[in-house]
Order: structure tokens, then sequence, then C-alpha cells
């Protein structure tokens, strides 16, 4: 049996979602904003047309998003990533063998579906649009490579009606005619100029180099991508994601921190969604990692530093890792400083059961503190991050980023629910 391969990939996947639930967006050029309202993250098609460029900051296009309407958000990544786990939920409805390559995209094995590979594509654009609002364009090819060609070019060619079949496709080589080789799925920056030096400009061209060539001239990994170019599978689908060797949360913040208090409370926000995430992979840390920065930005006196806290034994327990990230911090913490920016990175991650025994409450005192983080975790995913949180971190947390034009957490917050109100009958 043949493979076949599809990349399904979100059309302007942050964008789309604040359209999904706010219909008057359908046809206004949209752009959401990055941490603390700073550059333009992602575009609708109108905002492109008009003129918007990403990563621009937000104040240089003012001008221009005033001229045209342009709707513009502040990054809701609650909102984009339970929208995203929609997606890639209903996507399992079509292939038990799928890969999550990100936030917005997936490969599918749709090996065996034979001359219906077409129509099943076209299924899924249906369904994923009418089970999640998210429009989505499919790459089919036999292999990994050729399906992530086809899924860019789609985007490029408005007759493909978001679906692109280099299966078998007689135009393939005209297909791959139209790839720049900087748009080659493996093919990073630096090979692209090495390429382009050598004369090889598309996805044709660099098919129709040697093995020898691309073995001298781009490694083993060259080889692979090159080969899967010519349709000859070698990268099949990673069915497990792999844990993360350690976890980094960092934030520039909202407004300059001069005090310890704000920068602790901080500190301790940035531990506590690291060590959620530490627990869903099913990992421990033995290792905290603390930095502070100033703006490098600001004609101020500038200061920047690290420190690296161990652990006892390794833990997932945010208590015990909210201490020693706080211990980490007074190591490097100086008065009369500005502060803008300040992380918590984990390392020297461990599965959770391998950790040693707690050598003060034994393996009765690890499994009370576990039996409390999931506790914790099962009402704040529930009820709403930060539903419970640790007095460490503060109420009012001043420090947080400027997010002026969020839009509600539509899916995960009851309290951002949208209301239905009836109208009153005319008389």
């Amino acid at each position: 049996m043949e493979t076949a391969f599809a990349l399904v990939d979100c059309n302007n996947f942050y964008a789309s979602c604040e359209r999904v639930f706010d219909p008057r967006l359908a046809k206004l050029p949209v752009v959401v904003l990055s941490n603390n309202d700073g550059c333009i993250i992602a575009r609708s098609e109108e905002a492109k047309v008009a003129g918007i460029r990403m990563g621009e900051p937000f104040f240089e296009q003012q001008e221009l998003i005033d001229r045209h309407g342009i709707q513009v958000f502040s990054a809701n990544f609650t909102l984009y990533g339970d929208m995203s786990n929609r997606v890639m939920e209903t996507l399992k409805q079509f292939s038990p063998q799928m890969e999550i390559y990100s936030i917005d995209e997936a490969f599918l094995s749709l090996s065996g579906t034979a001359g219906q590979i077409e129509n099943c594509a076209r299924e899924i654009r249906r369904t994923v649009r009418q089970w999640t609002g998210i429009p989505v364009t499919v790459g089919l090819g036999p292999t990994k490579t050729l399906a992530k060609a086809a899924n860019k070019l789609a985007k490029r060619m408005p007759d493909s009606k978001g679906v692109l079949n280099l299966f078998r496709d007689p135009a393939l080589n005209d297909c791959l005619e139209r790839l720049a080789v900087k748009d080659i799925w493996g093919v990073g920056f630096r090979y692209a100029k090495l390429l382009n030096r050598h004369g090889i400009h598309n996805a044709r061209q660099l098919a129709g180099k040697s093995d020898r060539w691309i073995k001298q001239n781009m490694t083993v990994t060259g080889l692979r991508t090159v080969t899967e170019l010519k349709g000859e599978p070698c990268i099949g689908l990673e069915h497990f994601t792999r844990p993360r060797k350690s976890l980094l949360t960092s934030r520039s913040f909202g407004k300059p921190i001069r005090d310890r208090i704000e920068l602790g409370q901080a500190v301790a926000s940035f531990t506590a969604a690291s060590a959620e995430k530490l627990r869903r992979q099913g990992s421990a840390a033995a290792y905290v990692h603390v930095f502070i920065e100033t703006s490098s930005f600001r004609d101020e006196p500038q200061y920047n530093n690290f420190f690296t806290q161990g652990l006892p034994a390794a833990s997932s327990y945010t208590p015990d890792l909210i201490k020693c990230a706080a211990g980490a911090l007074d190591k490097i913490f100086k008065p009369g400083y500005n502060f803008k920016r300040a992380g918590v990175m984990f390392s020297g991650l461990v599965p959770d059961n391998q950790v040693q025994l707690d050598m003060e409450g034994g393996r009765e005192g690890t499994e009370q503190k576990q039996a409390v983080m999931r506790a914790v975790d099962r009402i704040n995913r529930s009820r709403g991050r930060n539903t419970v949180f640790y007095a460490a971190q503060g109420a009012d947390r001043p420090w947080k980023m400027r997010q002026l034009k969020l839009s509600p957490r539509y899916t995960t917050s009851w309290a951002d629910l949208p209301v239905a109100q009836a109208q009153e009958p005319d008389r």
C-alpha cells in the first residue's frame, strides 16, 4: 500500500479564532498583536492586502490601520490554545495516525484512501469548518515534504479551493518550479543561501541534483529532504510528543518594576505556569533558573543577571518550586533598577515516576503533594486559569502584560461566555 500524507494547516489561525466568536469580523481586516501589544504577529488576508507587514511594531502601522479600519486584538493565547485542541480532536476523526506539528498544523496519514484522497481532504476542510469555525488548507502528497509543499502552494492558488494534491500529479514538476528553495520544509535560511549561490532557486532544481552533491553540501538530513521531494517517503509520522528537556516561562512587564515584592510575585506566577506544564508532560525538575532584565531601549542604568538554584530532589510541587525560585531571585535582585522582563526555566527534567523520595515525608508525603497538585490542576482546567493560585503570586498583579485589546476567553472562562438576550417582539 502506497503512503499518502495530508498536511492540514489552519488559515491565519489567530485571526480566524477571533472571527469565530464575532461574525461582524468575517470580511474585515484583522491583526493580532504580540505580548504587551508590541508587534503584529498575525494578519487576515484582508490585512495583508492592505499592506500590513508581519512583525512590524504596532505603533509604526497605526496610520495604515486607521486608514483601512483594521480590527486590532491583543494575543489571546488561552483562546487560541483551546481552539487548537478542538481542531486537533476533529482531525482525529479522519485518521488514527496523526502528528500534531504545531498549534495550527497537523500531518495525517491517509494511506489506503486510494482514488478518494481528494474527496477525503475536502471532507476534512468542510468538517473542521463546521465543527470549529476555523478554515483550513490541505496539502496532499506521497511524502511529508511534498504534503507540506502542496499546502504552501495551495494557499497561493485560488483555483485549488483549499486542497492541492501532489500525489501522482502530472503537473508535479510545474508545482515544484513554483516553490522557492527557502520555502521547502527542512531547508533553512543558511542552506537556501548556499543553494542560491549554486544556481538552485526552486524545488524542481533541487530535486534534480545528484545524491552525492546533496550529501556533500547538505549532509544526510538534506538528502532525506531531497529524497522526499522525489516522492520517496523517508520521514515518518511522530506519534508521540517527546517530553521537553527544559521548560521556560518569561514575560515582558506591562510597566517597569522596581519593587522586590512585585518582582517576586511575577517570578512566582511564571514558576506556577511552568510547574503546570511540567506536570502535564509527566516530569519533575531538579533545577530552577531565574533571570531578570532591565530594558536596553531606555536611557537609564542597566542590570541583567541570572541564578540557578538546585532542589534537594526533583519536584513538580508548585510550592517547593516557588520557594526555590524566590531564593534564586534573592541572590540577584538589586534595588534601584527598572526591571522590564523576568523569566523562570526548569532543567534537569526527569519522569515524575522516577523521582527520589522526599527524605522528610517519604512516599506518603510525595503522594500527598501529587494529590494536591492534581486537584489544583483539575480546578484550573475546568474553571479557568488561576481560579486557584498561590499567595506568593499576589492578587492585583500590576506587572502583568499590557493587553488593551484583549478579546474574551469564550471557551475557557465562565465569566466570558456570550450572553443571549431575548428580543422584545414588535408590537
